[in-house]
């Protein structure tokens, strides 16, 4: 089953303070080695506990996990990500470039099971090491973690390998906002096409690729738009949302200013079949190449000189709602996120000083 000791070298072990291990094999064939037992009981109650998990186990489970233990990393990565059918193609690529510039060349050849939170350490080092961004150490951290603990849920690592380890911390930079004058200098000097992408972007909160799907039939009632897709902007073609299950999709406010900007341009250029608007001469759907090449001619036709990017504009959305005092729930809704911990931290500088008029508010009631 097993045996415990003490490695500390009293003379009367039964009686000093030094706490009790074990070892003992796990359910793959290799030893382990656990410590940390205050008394012999604990020690013989956790080798009790994974005696029992041994023998319950099947054969052929054994068996299978030994197998999986035995797996490369980047064997079973492979694997893994054929199975994220909820993964938008973008964030399919994203993942690709994550494994071959960052995990794959160091951990790809490692076999599952000898994953420890050592090599997680040591590979968040090298990282820094390299002079890794912040933000891409989060984002490989995030998807090493994923891809072993789904290993580890079908019990090729015995341990938890993240256990004690501390993630990259990544804060992200301040973010650059348009001013209302900046917004309307860049659509006085768009094309029709890119005036309507602004609009949408900097007065419903549309990702680039949402806003190159540009749809009349999108709006729903005078006052919202329903976000169902985008267009990926590598392959030109309509893909689900970010963060979204095939067919999911969200509403958010639809500005009268919006509104009209959608349907002159119906008027003047019609729609598709499909209701899309947006289209080139030689594609029916914008590319990232279509919007870089028209964004920075008309900055360069409206004068500006900061570096303003088209996601700039979602931030504006952003800073705008908050700023009339929206709450940041309804906003990371509207804007798609994953969950409100990012909405908050890119924009909790920009909510208006909610301690003095809480304390106003109160004092009215008091």
């Amino acid at each position: 089953m097993g045996s415990f000791h003490k490695s500390c070298g009293c003379a009367r072990q039964g009686r000093c303070p030094h706490p009790y291990a074990i070892r003992y094999r796990d359910a793959m064939g290799r030893q382990r080695e656990e410590t940390g037992f205050a008394t012999q009981q604990d020690a013989l109650d956790r080798l009790t506990k994974l005696y029992d998990e041994r023998r319950n186990t099947p054969r052929d489970q054994a068996e299978l996990k030994r197998r999986l233990g035995k797996q490369r990393f980047g064997e079973h990565a492979a694997s893994w990500i054929t199975r994220q059918r909820h993964y938008a193609d973008g964030s399919i690529r994203t993942v690709h470039q994550l494994l071959q510039s960052q995990i794959l060349p160091a951990l790809g050849s490692r076999r599952l099971y000898t994953f420890t939170p050592t090599v997680i350490d040591d590979f968040i080092m090298s990282m820094e090491e390299r002079n890794v961004g912040l933000a891409t150490q989060q984002n490989a951290f995030d998807t090493l973690k994923k891809i072993l603990l789904d290993a580890r849920r079908k019990g090729a690592i015995p341990e938890d390998p993240f256990d004690g380890v501390i993630a990259p911390g990544y804060i992200p930079r301040p973010v650059t906002i348009p001013t209302l004058d900046e917004i309307h200098a860049l659509k006085d000097a768009a094309s029709d096409g890119l005036r309507l992408l602004i609009d949408l972007m900097s007065g419903c909160g549309h990702r680039n690729g949402e806003a190159y799907a540009a749809n009349i039939e999108r709006v729903v009632a005078d006052d919202v738009y329903r976000i169902t897709e985008q267009i990926d902007g590598v392959k030109r073609a309509p893909s689900r949302l970010k963060h979204r299950k095939a067919g999911e999709f969200r509403e958010v406010p639809l500005p009268a200013v919006v509104r009209e900007s959608l349907l002159t341009y119906a008027k003047k250029y019609g729609a598709d079949s499909h209701g899309y608007l947006l289209r080139t001469q030689r594609s029916p759907y914008w590319a990232h190449t279509t919007l870089q090449y028209q964004w920075s001619a008309a900055r360069k036709r409206a004068g500006i000189t900061r570096k303003l990017n088209p996601y700039s504009l979602r931030h504006y959305f952003a800073s705008n709602c908050l700023s009339k005092g929206i709450p940041i729930t309804d906003v990371a809704e509207w804007m798609g996120h994953k969950n409100i911990i990012m909405t908050f931290k890119i924009y909790r500088h920009l909510m208006p000083a909610s301690i003095g008029r809480a304390a106003m508010a109160l004092n009215e009631s008091l």
